[in-house]
């Protein structure tokens, strides 16, 4: 909601009599695009790979030895009284439960591992959108998003200024967890 409320609502504010100067300058970046560009938005991207191939890796064993443990328990079925297999049974659905909680586990792990990293990049980037924006003369800067501007003239997108002084200012270091 508040992606398309902000951008609808600055638009307003320009439309506005006497909101917006003749001499303001406006410009726009993509926050998503810089963060893909950006070194530490790449790394940070590398170990959340590496992290979900280890996770993907940990479930595909469980889920192996899970079925492994049911197609034991369908051979030899016909030769278990009814007690022995409701508890087979039984214990191959707290299995599969068990599974299925790792699985949320991992997930909400990764969910959350990237909201952060993405939350403390998009924060750095706010400030060098200022700086630059304070720097050339920009009243305002808007995010070019899939909700946001559609068309801008390329000379006042500021994503590559923003990619570059990141680098600059943010130097990602191999052993950066």
């Amino acid at each position: 909601m508040r992606r398309v409320l902000f951008p609808l609502l600055a638009a307003m504010a320009l439309l506005l009599p006497g909101a917006a100067n003749a001499a303001d300058k406006i410009g726009y970046v993509n926050l998503q695009r810089a963060l893909n560009e950006v070194a530490e938005g790449q790394a940070a991207k590398a170990r959340l790979k590496a992290k979900f191939e280890a996770s993907q890796k940990q479930l595909d064993q469980e889920q192996n030895a899970l079925k492994a443990r049911k197609d034991e328990l369908d051979k030899k079925r016909l030769a278990m009284d009814d007690a022995t297999l409701r508890q087979k049974m039984g214990e191959l659905d707290q299995e599969m439960v068990r599974v299925s909680g790792l699985y949320a586990r991992l997930q909400k792990e990764l969910s959350e591992e990237e909201a952060k990293a993405t939350k403390d990049i998009f924060a750095k980037m706010q400030q060098l959108v200022g700086q630059i924006a304070q720097a050339e003369g920009f009243s305002y800067v808007f995010e070019a998003n899939e909700s946001g501007i559609v068309y801008g003239p390329p000379s006042l997108d500021l994503t590559n200024d923003l990619v570059r002084k990141y680098n600059a200012t943010y130097k990602v270091t191999s052993s950066k967890k």
